[in-house]
């Protein structure tokens, strides 16, 4: 067990229980205080003493070097009555005092370290307080260097080194905080971040460090250059390409353009038929179009730093002289409507007539013509089975 940490533990619990106690016993009995919180002050950033307890009629604020109020430490004071200021001989210009009788300290310093004595003139006496004020050194912003500064997205890395003492250092990239992850990887220490296969947006490395909580000093930014592309290459022409092919007629004009995404910009190169093209722009346009002018077409993009190119190709091809004109769409005009469903309906009762007339026809023969069965006529053969009236019936008997 470390009794000196238990004793220093317990000797700072014991400080700030003596601290509020008499900040308890200051404000019950009305006495002007300075606040402990503001005792504590950073070199290099303004502190600020703040005065308790200041009475609402006061006539003057003066502040003071060390445990009195003398006037050989007089720093400066304040005369709320005349809003006037006074300067003493411990003054060094960077301290003020505010309408609130609270001294402030420009740009603290580690000598600014030692007692502040606070006077309130009342009119009716004096009230003093006194409070030991601690500027702290805080370490200096820290220093960064990274291997590289000009990449190739997806194919370069970059590697940065955070020089410092601190413990707890933060990366930031592209002014965001990161931590590890698929694309980078920070030391267990923290002072190393290497981000794997950059991307365009990776464009600021820095790094900060928190000696103080909130505070954070922050390194030099180093700027990155990511280079990239082409991405997709885009053509636009006039007139118009269709499915690959651009119809124009001979004498007239045609433009033809390329764009891409690119980091640096492209350079630009035209094929004609095989042919390397005197042309290194992105936009070309053929005032007057020649029958030697026609045929295949390559706009080729590329980056010389990535190494990348692409390309588009596309078809120009003379345009006949009169081209028929084809309706895209089937019109019929209103008239031809109407006798177009006259004849339909025409039509249809012609043809229904034609059916109904054939099964009448049908039916009707069917029912006029006798049956033959068995080599005799139906008609016959019941005429044949029924007894005639008046002959005898078989076996000598008349009918009855």
């Amino acid at each position: 067990m470390d009794l000196s940490r238990c004793r220093c533990r317990l000797w700072r619990e014991l400080v700030l229980l003596a601290s509020l106690l008499a900040r308890g016993i200051l404000q019950a009995s009305g006495q002007i205080y300075i606040s402990p919180d503001s005792l504590t002050g950073l070199k290099g950033f303004r502190t600020i003493l703040i005065l308790e307890n200041a009475t609402e009629d006061a006539r003057e604020y003066s502040w003071h070097r060390g445990t009195n109020g003398t006037a050989d430490n007089f720093i400066v004071s304040y005369k709320p009555p005349s809003h006037s200021w006074q300067t003493g001989p411990m003054y060094s210009g960077r301290e003020n005092v505010t309408k609130m009788g609270d001294l402030t300290i420009r740009r603290s310093e580690l000598n600014d370290t030692g007692n502040y004595t606070m006077r309130v003139d009342t009119g009716n006496g004096t009230q003093t307080a006194t409070g030991w004020l601690e500027v702290q050194d805080v370490e200096g912003k820290p220093d960064i260097w990274a291997n590289a500064s000009s990449l190739v997205e997806d194919m370069d890395s970059v590697a940065a080194i955070c020089y410092t003492n601190a413990t707890n250092v933060k990366w930031y990239v592209d002014y965001v905080q990161v931590s590890s992850n698929d694309r980078m990887t920070i030391s267990p220490d923290l002072k190393t971040l290497v981000i794997h296969r950059v991307s365009r947006y990776d464009r600021t490395l820095h790094c900060a460090i928190e000696s103080i909580p909130e505070i954070l000093q922050r390194s030099e930014i180093i700027s990155l250059t990511v280079n990239y592309g082409p991405d997709s290459v885009w053509l636009s022409t006039s007139p118009d390409i269709f499915k690959g092919v651009l119809s124009a007629k001979i004498g007239s004009q045609v433009m033809m353009e390329c764009s891409a995404t690119s980091k640096p910009s492209p350079r630009y190169q035209w094929i004609h038929n095989g042919s390397l093209l005197s042309f290194s722009e992105a936009s070309v346009t053929l005032p007057s179009l020649t029958l030697e002018q026609t045929g295949r077409y390559r706009c080729v993009v590329g980056n010389p730093v990535t190494q990348l190119t692409m390309y588009r190709e596309f078809q120009i091809q003379q345009q006949p002289q009169h081209i028929p004109v084809v309706n895209k769409g089937f019109y019929i005009s209103g008239a031809k409507v109407v006798w177009l469903i006259v004849f339909t309906v025409l039509g249809g009762v012609y043809v229904c007539g034609i059916l109904i007339y054939a099964l009448v026809s049908h039916f009707s023969t069917r029912c006029l013509l006798p049956r033959v069965e068995g080599g005799v006529l139906a008609g016959d053969w019941v005429s044949r089975a029924l007894p005639q009236e008046g002959k005898a019936k078989p076996g000598g008997e008349g009918t009855s």
